[in-house]
């Protein structure tokens, strides 16, 4: 990469986000989260991470493997179409400052906090073969904030139903910012940065600061946050503590250290597995994204299907049929409409009905199963992009942690 594109990415907003380790992946990660992140590292400087620790929140007796499991999954993100030249890809474990951030964090986080958020009930009750009574588990909502807060990361692309994470998240970097964005010398620094500053700018940075403060109009702290970035472009001897040290300013709260992720909804298409359920191989329905052709073909021609459907000859309905899951995802309109057709008038049999999946499921396949032959020819290539990512990551990451050990008062 040159150093114009270099400069070029790292101006862009910054995304995160992760997966836990399980090995290969199947067309449901492909559709649900990969898709969202191929597109995304074109306009956003993007950070996606094996989610190691995580994983053993919930399954740390499974040692013997993890390394597979890891590699495999970064193998198919690679063949997904992930470029580690546009995107950061890394490996949580071999980077300690997540577990310090995570630590120095857990000081100051509410206990009723964590336990407030949804998943926590739910993966107890759904996953009750595990013993679940641990730090590990509890503490894992407050690991993720400190996944994506070390990066400072703008957004986080998610779900609906993986909003509430994020909004942990912001709540924890705003307490942390507001016990330690105030050092001593606070009111003086400030001072000093809106010195830099026009007489007129001051002025009306001020008038958005109180107007913000007292109706917490956005628009204000919109004008405001836009005084900053002019200030930042055009003046000069001006830093980033000045623009930090005004930010806090004017939402009256301080030095922002740890910066609040937006949620970045993205469009995400829920993919069925063979018998309609949500696909997990835990559940046996799923189609591996590298599946051999042979596989997929027998995998779909044997899904059930409506069972008002006994006898070719009997007309069914599509909504009551799991392969039609599938036409919605993968079916053009024109072939949507001859499946409802057919499937209601017994004018085609299922077999039939099944092919057009078949064929645009390997169609899609194919490129993957084509970019992950050399990194399956040469493992060491894999290994090396991880390399390299993590060490792009730890560079943030390092400088993150001294920003937060000096707001601390660690810094001895």
């Amino acid at each position: 990469m040159t150093s114009r594109e270099t400069a070029t990415k790292h101006t862009r907003p910054r995304v995160l986000s992760g997966m836990r380790p399980t090995g290969a992946m199947h067309l449901g990660h492909y559709h649900g989260a990969l898709k969202n992140w191929v597109r995304l590292q074109e306009d956003y400087d993007s950070f996606f991470f094996v989610a190691d620790w995580h994983a053993l929140t919930t399954h740390y007796e499974e040692r013997s493997v993890m390394e597979r499991y890891v590699y495999d999954m970064v193998t198919d993100w690679l063949a997904a179409g992930l470029d580690p030249d546009k995107c950061t890809i890394f490996v949580q474990s071999r980077l300690p400052e997540h577990a310090e951030l995570f630590t120095l964090l857990a000081m100051g986080t509410p206990l009723g906090w964590l336990e407030r958020v949804p998943t926590y009930k739910d993966q107890i009750d759904k996953l009750k073969d595990r013993d679940l009574a641990t730090y590990g588990f509890l503490g894992y909502p407050l690991l993720q904030a400190a996944d994506i807060l070390i990066y400072k990361a703008a957004y986080v692309p998610v779900g609906e139903d993986q909003s509430s994470h994020v909004e942990l998240t912001r709540e924890v970097a705003r307490r942390f910012n507001h016990l330690y964005g105030r050092p001593g010398d606070f009111e003086t620094k400030v001072a000093a940065a809106v010195a830099k500053l026009p007489k007129d700018d001051a002025r009306y940075l001020e008038k958005q600061r109180k107007a913000y403060g007292e109706s917490g109009s956005t628009e204000a702290l919109a004008k405001g946050e836009g005084m900053v970035a002019k200030a930042a472009a055009n003046i000069a001897g001006w830093t980033g503590d000045d623009s930090d040290l005004l930010l806090g300013h004017l939402k009256g709260s301080g030095k922002t250290i740890l910066v609040e992720p937006q949620a970045l909804h993205t469009e995400v298409k829920k993919l069925p597995g063979l018998d309609g359920e949500k696909m997990s191989k835990s559940y046996g329905n799923a189609i591996a994204m590298r599946e051999e052709p042979a596989v997929v073909k027998q995998k779909i021609q044997t899904m059930r299907t409506d069972p008002a459907r006994a006898r070719r000859g009997d007309p069914g309905n599509p909504e009551k049929c799991p392969v039609w899951q599938l036409h919605l995802v993968y079916s053009n309109a024109e072939t949507k409409n001859w499946v409802v057709k057919g499937c209601t008038t017994a004018g085609i049999g299922c077999l039939e009905c099944k092919q057009p999946v078949i064929d645009a499921i390997l169609a899609e396949q194919q490129p993957w199963r084509e970019r992950a032959e050399k990194y399956l020819a040469n493992p060491k290539q894999v290994h090396w992009i991880v390399e390299m990512g993590t060490e792009r990551a730890r560079t943030i990451a390092k400088q993150t942690m001294k920003d937060v050990r000096e707001a601390m008062g660690l810094s001895y």
